[in-house]
Formats: C-alpha cells, structure tokens, sequence
C-alpha cells in the first residue's frame, strides 16, 4: 500500500480533545507505514504553543501559518503555500475556522477533503454566528466525520449530504491513566494541590464553557457536603466561564471544598487521585474525558447526552443521568462514594469496553480505509 500523505488544518494552542485525537492518529499510522501527516496551525505573534512543541516533540511536521488577526486574509495565502509544499493526497480540517478556510482558500480543489466536525460550543453571540459558517463551508467536503449519531443528524439538517458523513468515535490508549495511580504519583499531587489523603476526589475535566454546566455539579457538591463527609471536587481546566465558576464556589460556601486546578500540560494524573469522574454536560460528543475515565478506571456519573450513550450504559458501565438535575447527580455521586463494589463494577466494565471499541489502532484503521477509498475513488476537484 502507497503511504497517503495527509495535510491536517487544526486551530490549536494547547493539547485539546481534538488535538489529542490528531497526534495520536499521526503517531500511530506512521508507525504502520499507513500515512504521513503534517499538520497546518495558525500562530499569531511570538505566542507559545504547546501544540506546535507537543507535535514537533513526537516528530510530526507542523507549518505554522501567520495570522495577524482574526480576519487576516493572508492566511488562505498562507494555506496554499503550505499544501504546495506538503502536496498531500487528502487535505483534513478541524472545526468552523479551519473548515471555513479550507473551502474559501480552494484547498478543497487540489485534494479531497475529510471535515472533522467535533460539535459547536455557545460561549456568546459571536461563536454562534461563527458556528453558521459550516451550513456554506462543509457542503463541499467529499467526507465529513463526526462522532455520534446526533451530531450526524444536526449535519443532515445544516444540509450536509447523509450519504457523506460518518461517524468515527474517539479513542484513548488502554494503558492511558495507569501511571497516574502509584502511591507516589498520588501523594505528590494532593501535596501540590493542597487536597489531604483523608478528602475523597470528585474530578471534572474540560474547558470551562457554559455547555459543561459546572454550575449543577457545583450545587450537587453544596448537597453532598452533608451527605458524603469529605468529597471534595478537583476542577481541571480553564475558560470563559471561570469567574462566574469562582463566584457560585463562594455563594454556595465550597471555598475549601474545591479545587481549581486550571489548564495542565496533561489531566493523567489527575484521574489517579479521584474517586469518581463527573460529565455535567448539556451537549458533547464523544468526549475524551469519559475515555480517559473509563481507561484511568475511575467510575463515571455523566449525563444522557450527545453520543455518551453509544459509549456507555446506565448502570453497567456507568451511571447515567439527564442533564440539568442535580437530584439526580447527587445522589449518583453519593451512590460511588458509598458502594465500593458498584464503583469497581462499572468501573471495570468501563475498561473493558475501552479494549474492545476505542483502542487507537482501531480507529487509525478506520480512518485509513476512509482515506484510501477517496485517494482511489477521488471525483474531479470541484
């Protein structure tokens, strides 16, 4: 088989679900001799960027492409200087801005095109309007992946072609967590973040964004303050939505009962230090937080939402709640706390599927296949 080479578009800074996802496949196809990928990121200034040291790290060619604001027209110049250089076989994009600047730069003509569509964030009016783009941009991909059956259906009705998507779930290394549980590695981090060995950890992980609702995982925790002596939850991440996080922590009275832990390098350890990992999301799609979870083997409350059903199930390999009930939450967090063999029960059945449905070189094989057959079958660039 040829070796495909792939040009990935990818607005990124730091080590996102998205990101992750794409250094992994990067790695994993070259090492099978399957694709070689160099990837497109936009970089204003002398700004530092973890994604760009990330990925020269694991030997993987990055362009950085200059933007010198959010309209800057030169970065579609940019673009295409970069895809002479590279002359990929399959040109892939990353979301709305990467999406948008892959069709109005021409890169969709000079080779086929694989949209990867991760689901919108609503942050403010802005992103909203930002998120309309797609309904022009990826009618022109010859493929756009997604990673549930909802988010299939929103593509369909934003008038993307049904015959044209897929979906393709994310995937996480079964070994992922393992080396955050050593006694050492455990006590070195709750001496770092201030959480005694007595405090019993809740973990959240993601971008702090109004779609995570951290405001009913925060009154779920106000509720278990009585009822689960010594929970405490360990916020990771960072965003828009942190002061309104830090307020609600001082209204319900959580000062020392949270932690916000802010953006980390990598959230590994974090999963050895918990107890139990929560999903408070309103909308996702195949969120790399409940992976890292299931393959750390920490047990998941997570609610009903986007394809975190087609991952796990209610009461065999996590519980399972709707989103917005914090009656619901708390009592399902209070129910791990306190019953130790349904916490390993779901937590096992966890990895399990981990093992058998997310492995990397599954999805790797699935994403080449799709690959291959547009290089094969490739129609006239429009």
């Amino acid at each position: 088989m040829k070796t495909i080479r792939l040009l990935a578009i990818l607005e990124a800074t730091t080590i996102t679900g998205p990101a992750k996802n794409l250094l992994q496949f990067a790695q994993c196809a070259r090492e099978g001799g399957m694709v070689e990928t160099a990837i497109a990121v936009f970089q204003r200034g002398g700004e530092p960027n973890l994604f760009i040291e990330t990925a020269k790290q694991a030997a993987i060619p990055v362009y950085a492409v200059a933007e010198a604001g959010r309209f800057d027209r030169a970065v579609m110049a940019g673009l295409r200087r970069v895809a002479r250089e590279w002359g990929p076989a399959v040109i892939q994009s990353h979301a709305v801005k990467s999406h948008f600047l892959t069709r109005a730069s021409g890169l969709h003509r000079m080779a086929p095109w694989v949209a990867f569509h991760h689901g919108y964030t609503w942050p403010d009016q802005r992103a909203r309007m930002y998120n309309q783009l797609d309904r022009w941009s990826l009618r022109a991909a010859e493929r756009v992946l997604t990673v549930s059956e909802p988010f299939r259906r929103e593509l369909t009705r934003r008038g993307v072609a049904a015959e044209r998507i897929e979906v393709v779930h994310n995937a996480i290394d079964p070994q992922w967590g393992l080396r955050g549980k050593t006694p050492e590695a455990v006590a070195g981090l709750r001496a770092k973040l201030g959480i005694g060995p007595e405090k019993r950890v809740i973990l959240i992980v993601g971008r702090l964004s109004s779609e995570k609702d951290h405001g009913t995982l925060l009154e779920a925790m106000g509720r278990l303050q009585g009822a689960a002596p010594g929970a405490h939850l360990a916020i990771v991440g960072d965003g828009p939505e942190r002061p309104r996080i830090e307020r609600t922590i001082e209204a319900l009275g959580l000062t020392g009962a949270v932690t916000l832990a802010g953006q980390v390098a990598s959230a590994e350890p974090y999963y050895g230090i918990a107890e139990v990992c929560v999903l408070s999301s309103l909308s996702e799609g195949s969120p790399n937080a409940l992976l890292e979870a299931m393959a750390a083997g920490v047990p998941v409350v997570a609610t009903a939402v986007g394809g975190v059903p087609e991952m796990v199930s209610h009461g065999d390999s996590a519980l399972l709640i709707e989103p917005g009930d914090c009656g619901a939450m708390t009592n399902a967090i209070a129910a791990l706390l306190s019953d130790g063999e349904l916490a390993r029960r779901l937590a096992r059945r966890a990895r399990e599927i981990v093992v058998e449905r997310h492995a990397p070189e599954a999805r790797t094989r699935r994403l080449v296949e799709i690959y291959e057959s547009l290089t094969r079958d490739s129609p006239q660039r429009r």
